[in-house]
């Protein structure tokens, strides 16, 4: 990246980089609320220093996106491709957005480019993407992206939360994606 280009690559409202240190304040302001960070699994942040800790420790992953509004260029979420299976042709899609921003279709925009990147960039030939029973913006998020039914998972350990919940596994494969932007 250059250093007068902003963000790695953009969507219509949306601006893709990585996170740093100095967004800790505003992701806190977004992961303090419950509503946020229980449904995909892990609790709210309590203090900054947390936040920071996640910065760091969590979203270090490459292909792990600061989502900013172009508009203002204030962070409102994140998104990720995950590769932790035994192959580089498969991943896992994974996001969330701050409670004050949702109902504006931020989040399938942001998707729909990290699906592109996935199959164009990176040569993935599978995307996974799953939510736990119950998160119906999640639920809904991968319907409009058009991931397909492949599994429920019951009993799944949640370390963060000590808790057991019920996931449900989508996949949207190389050839289902070129089909929904071919169309």
């Amino acid at each position: 990246m250059s250093s007068d280009k902003k963000y790695l690559f953009e969507t219509e409202r949306l601006g893709f980089r990585h996170w740093n240190e100095d967004d800790a304040e505003v992701l806190f302001s977004m992961a303090k609320e419950p509503e946020v960070g229980l449904p995909c699994g892990w609790p709210a942040h309590t203090n900054i220093e947390e936040s920071v800790n996640v910065i760091n420790n969590v979203f270090t992953n490459a292909e792990n996106y600061c989502l900013c509004l172009k508009e203002t260029g204030k962070p409102v979420g994140t998104a990720d491709l995950m590769f932790h299976f035994d192959n580089d042709t498969e991943c896992e899609l994974g996001y969330w957005l701050g409670k004050e921003y949702w109902g504006q279709g931020l989040m399938p925009e942001a998707c729909t480019e990290l699906l592109r990147r996935a199959f164009e960039d990176l040569y993935v030939e599978k995307v996974w993407c799953g939510y736990y029973q119950g998160n119906e913006k999640s639920k809904r998020v991968q319907e409009k992206l058009g991931f397909k039914y492949h599994d429920t998972q019951e009993k799944v350990k949640l370390q963060l939360l000590d808790e057991v919940r019920t996931n449900i596994m989508n996949l949207m494969t190389k050839e289902d994606w070129l089909k929904l932007v071919n169309c």
